[in-house]
């Protein structure tokens, strides 16, 4: 089964504007971006929290998202 952190992750990774503002977010302020997210699933009607999203991105075997979550765990 399919989490909503994982749809959300899809949904975003297949929108090249959001996934470049987000990461662009991400090194300036890495808790506005999870803020975003967040947002983002609420618009969407996919609820999640910025822990969901963490977990789920550890998980991910992509290396610019292991270098976000590098940037992400130093701001949070």
């Amino acid at each position: 089964m399919t989490s909503n952190v994982e749809k959300l992750y899809n949904l975003i990774a297949n929108d090249s504007k959001k996934k470049q503002s987000l990461f662009l977010m991400a090194l300036n302020n890495p808790k506005s971006a999870l803020e975003k997210i967040c947002e983002i699933g609420k618009e969407l009607d996919i609820q999640v929290t910025k822990n969901e999203v963490i977990a789920y991105l550890e998980t991910v075997d992509d290396e610019a998202t292991k270098l976000w979550l590098i940037k992400a765990r130093g701001g949070l």
